[in-house]
């Protein structure tokens, strides 16, 4: 358990929308040095995107993994409605995440939604296994998020308005 504190006290700070000091790749790296066999292949295959339970998933995965599936299914939900001009209440996250902004601007909502739950499982797991699950999720999210090209997107996008007139 002392190799945490050694791992996780190197490791920088992570602020959301600020690029972070090091890839998902040299945190992996360094885990791989410090962790047991086991405690590294849970934390490797961490997957913001997953959302399929696993029989042997650690809990603070399976609380992602839940939180994550209901967050998609809920916007399932509202952009069905929104394509059939149909009123539907959102209950799972505030509702400005999604209606305010052009399509950049609401991706980065739901990413910030994301950390800020990351946030709420923190407490209490500060130099534990936990602990480097969240931090490696948090990477995700900024590698998604410094990987957005706005002017591509806005050439996207326009795209997918010609196609629906």
């Amino acid at each position: 358990m002392d190799k945490y504190y050694y791992l996780i006290a190197q490791l920088p700070v992570l602020y959301f929308e600020r690029e972070p000091a090091l890839t998902i790749e040299q945190f992996l790296a360094e885990a791989y040095k410090w962790l047991s066999t086991d405690d590294y292949a849970q934390l490797e295959k961490v997957d913001l995107n997953a959302t399929a339970l696993v029989k042997n998933d650690p809990d603070i995965v399976r609380r992602i993994k839940n939180f994550e599936l209901s967050l998609r299914l809920e916007l399932v939900e509202w952009r069905t409605a929104q394509k059939k001009n149909q009123d539907y209440t959102i209950m799972g996250f505030p509702a400005n995440l999604v209606r305010e902004g052009d399509p950049l601007t609401v991706e980065k909502n739901l990413l910030l939604w994301r950390w800020l739950f990351l946030d709420s499982l923190e407490y209490g797991h500060y130099f534990d296994l936990d602990f480097l699950i969240l931090y490696h999720l948090r990477l995700q999210i900024l590698k998604r998020l410094f990987t957005f090209n706005k002017k591509l997107g806005r050439e996207k996008y326009q795209q997918y308005l010609e196609m629906e007139l």
